[in-house]
């Protein structure tokens, strides 16, 4: 019997997920999967990184099972041709698929332009002195490559600055503070971790980090890089300036769509997937960052990963007829002292339908609250004691009605089993 022969584009989390899961469903020979990664690296579990950085796990300590797919590292997928079900590499090499998954993840927002240049009369040698783009000191954390990089510069920086408050800007100033530098985070929206935390569960982050030695300054916008050939400080919206000679950029990231949006296949803000998270090319699927289900974009592992077990169902043959309904919003941070947990959509304010129940102790760093809509659970936050966080996961997932006192699953383990 003649293999099905798929490959995956790209050698992430959600392709090492998929592989893993499809091999295993599918039957000795039936399939064979090959994964072509941009990366030089095996897969790995990128939401360790800050442990790396921290020192916690080695470089390749995070490192994900395939199942016995072919990883082809260093070797990215540069050209898709749908109508004849073959690819092309960077390195010129042309291969058949019977199936393709689109796995190509999400690129760092890049960091801002260098800010204009002030009137310089300077000359050297009779012509205008050289300006450069700050370089040195300026890092995203996305890759291991860039964690390797950061690590390397850490010991050079004598002040550090993070910008992006959200859930890996959070952790990465935690460890660079951990590591002995003084560090600000500056966030632009009003609270930290807006997209999951409201603004009383922010606060206890606030100071849970303030706590650990980082500063940090919300409500400000950085528009420009200082600096010559190394970044010495930032230009903020308001006109003000900061000083800091390494700055680590968490300002988010954008689907990775240059291939598919080449290949002729339809893209909004990422690759646009249907159910079976099959693209609008025949025989081409996407998932992870990169794939846009129900116009929406997650940027998750938890919602990746669900997305690959589908997939792997579809294509190893073991429910052929399964389908992705969709992703709970999720989120999950042990970030030393940090313990955050986010459970679907909690940071509104209350509305005219829904009802909240709260539970805080300044003193002891936690604050939890629950969102609900008849005895229905929207969402719920927890920071500091994540007690509960299993049963309000699954009382979400399942759409089940809350006991008659909904405060007790706040401070009791375990009281739905």
């Amino acid at each position: 019997m003649t293999p099905r022969r798929i490959a995956v584009a790209g050698a992430g989390m959600a392709a090492a997920r998929f592989a893993h899961q499809a091999l295993s469903l599918a039957g000795p020979g039936e399939l064979e999967i090959t994964l072509y990664g941009r990366e030089p690296h095996a897969p790995y579990n990128r939401a360790l990184l800050t442990g790396v950085l921290a020192g916690r796990y080695g470089p390749a300590a995070p490192g994900l099972p395939t199942g016995g797919a072919v990883v082809r590292a260093g070797t990215e997928v540069t050209a898709l041709d749908p109508a004849a079900r073959t690819l092309r590499t960077a390195t010129g090499e042309t291969a058949r698929y019977d199936a393709l998954v689109l796995a190509t993840g999400a690129a760092p927002l890049p960091p801002p332009a260098p800010a204009a240049p002030v009137a310089d009369r300077r000359e050297t040698n009779g012509r205008p002195a050289e300006r450069h783009t700050p370089r040195r000191g300026v890092h995203v954390l996305r890759s291991l490559a860039d964690a390797a990089r950061l690590t390397e510069d850490v010991p050079l920086a004598r002040r550090a600055t993070v910008v992006g408050g959200g859930a890996l800007g959070v952790d990465a100033a935690r460890v660079l503070a951990e590591r002995g530098l003084p560090v600000r985070l500056v966030h632009r929206a009003p609270h930290l971790m807006n997209r999951h935390l409201d603004a009383g569960a922010a606060a206890v982050v606030r100071r849970g980090l303030e706590a650990a030695g980082v500063t940090v300054t919300t409500g400000h916008e950085v528009t420009a890089l200082l600096g010559g050939r190394r970044v010495t400080g930032l230009a903020f919206a308001d006109g003000g300036r900061h000083a800091t000679d390494l700055v680590v950029f968490a300002q988010g990231v954008r689907p990775r769509t240059r291939l598919a949006r080449a290949a002729g296949l339809t893209v909004r803000d990422g690759v646009v997937v249907d159910d079976t998270l099959a693209t609008s090319a025949p025989g081409v699927y996407a998932i992870g960052d990169c794939a846009e289900h129900r116009g929406v974009v997650h940027g998750r592992a938890e919602a990746a990963w669900a997305q690959a077990d589908v997939l792997a169902a579809r294509l190893s043959g073991a429910r052929p007829d399964a389908r992705h309904a969709g992703s709970p919003r999720y989120l999950r941070l042990s970030a030393g002292g940090l313990q955050i947990a986010a459970i679907g959509d909690c940071t509104g304010d209350d509305g005219p339908h829904t009802d909240s129940v709260h539970l805080a102790d300044a003193t002891r760093g936690t604050y939890k609250k629950l969102l609900l809509r008849g005895d229905r659970l929207v969402g719920a936050v927890l920071v500091g004691d994540l007690t509960g966080v299993a049963d309000l996961t699954a009382v979400h997932e399942r759409g089940e009605p809350l006991p008659r006192d909904p405060l007790h699953l706040l401070t009791t383990e375990g009281a739905l089993q």
